[in-house]
Formats: C-alpha cells, sequence, structure tokens
C-alpha cells in the first residue's frame, strides 16, 4: 500500500506511537486491560494505514471535463454567484469526504493556477451549508481553455490541517496529485453555467475519475 507523502510525516508519528503503546502494553505482566489498549493500537495503525493511503487513478481521456479533486460523497448542488474568481453566475458542487475515503486532492482541469488563496476560518461540520465561506479553505482558481473553473480544500469539525503545494502561475494537469486534508473535510467545485452536470445528490465520486461537468 502506498502512503501519500502529504501526510507520511503524520502517519509515521502516529504509527510509531501505536507501536511504543503495544509494547508497552506487553510488557506489563499481570493485568488483563492490556488487551484491549493492543487491540485498540492495531486498530488506530490499521485506520491510519487506511486514512493516508494514496491508491492510482487514471483520468478519463477528455479535456471537455471537470472532474472530482476528491472521493466522497455530494452533500450540496446549488446555484450561486462566485464573486472570488469567476465573477459570475456558477455552479457549485460540494463533495465530503469521510474519515474512511481517500483524502488526497487532485487537480478537476488543464490550466494554469491564476488565483490562489487561502482563508482562516471556523471549523464548523464540513457538510453544513455554510462551511464553503465560514470554514478555514485554501481557494484555487484555474483559467482553463474552457474557462474559469474554481475548487477548494474545506476544513472540518475535525480535520485542521489542509496540504497543498500549488503557487500561482502553475501549470496543471487534470488528475495530478496537489495536496490533501487531514481527517474528514470537504471540496467545493464552482463551474460556469455553460458546463453541464452529471452528477447528483447522494453520488459517491471519486478523486481523479468522476467526471462532474461537461461541456460540448
Amino acid at each position: 500500500m502506498i502512503i501519500t507523502k502529504y501526510g507520511l510525516s503524520t502517519f509515521l508519528f502516529c504509527t510509531g506511537f501505536a507501536i511504543m503503546v503495544i509494547i508497552a502494553s506487553l510488557l506489563i505482566q499481570n493485568g488483563w486491560f492490556r488487551y484491549p489498549i493492543i487491540l485498540l493500537a492495531v486498530v488506530f495503525i490499521l485506520f491510519n494505514l487506511n486514512f493516508f493511503r494514496d491508491p492510482e487513478r487514471k483520468a478519463p481521456n477528455l479535456k471537455n471535463v471537470i472532474i472530482s479533486p476528491a472521493d466522497g460523497e455530494i452533500v450540496i448542488i446549488k446555484n450561486i454567484y462566485d464573486d472570488r474568481f469567476l465573477k459570475d453566475n456558477a455552479q457549485q458542487v460540494s463533495i465530503f469526504m469521510s474519515p474512511l475515503n481517500v483524502h488526497v486532492n487532485r487537480i478537476p482541469i488543464d490550466g494554469k493556477v491564476n488565483f490562489l488563496n487561502y482563508v482562516k476560518g471556523d471549523y464548523l461540520v464540513a457538510f453544513h451549508e455554510k462551511a464553503d465561506i465560514r470554514n478555514e479553505r485554501t481557494e484555487i482558481g484555474i483559467e482553463s481553455k474552457f474557462g474559469k473553473v474554481l475548487f477548494t480544500q474545506v476544513a472540518g469539525f475535525i480535520a485542521r490541517r489542509i496540504v497543498c503545494d500549488l503557487k500561482a502561475g502553475d501549470s496543471v494537469k487534470m488528475g495530478e496529485r496537489f495536496g490533501m486534508i487531514k481527517f474528514g473535510s470537504r471540496s467545493d467545485v464552482v463551474a460556469g453555467n455553460q458546463w453541464k452536470l452529471k452528477v447528483k445528490l447522494g453520488d459517491k465520486v471519486r478523486a481523479g475519475e468522476t467526471i462532474l461537468f461537461e461541456i460540448n
């Protein structure tokens, strides 16, 4: 199993701590309580292996689409006016990532990063209607051949560590890894009304593979 570089230090720290707990418990000569402690430590190691995994993904062989930047479930679809990057009426799709999802984020469309903004904020639960404008987040705007696309990394109630290695001016390719949000989170994708929505509420999506929007 491949562990993502964006969470390797956290994975090693958490796993090392759990192993020390197991060793300390095994050194206890008496006491039944060491067994549930060891079990919890093993479960914690398995959780970390699952959370920080980074599977390979194959992006669609298409250019006229916007793909999902995150694994998870579509929890919000709404029409908005985006005054951050698009400066126009737009469609927003919000993806909720549970702690069991892959948390590595991927680029949704080919283009150039022309907008990059980090916002300190609150830590509402990630599926809250106002999390996209109130929570800590990174906002990323790509200028593509089909127009502007905005997407975000939104911290949740537990997730308070956003990792993003993009810089303004970067040229990016659909499906490339660019960061992650640790321990449960959300990602929003904002596209103009010329794009045709290809998902619905409740759909499960995969970063780097699932098509969210398509344009003729």
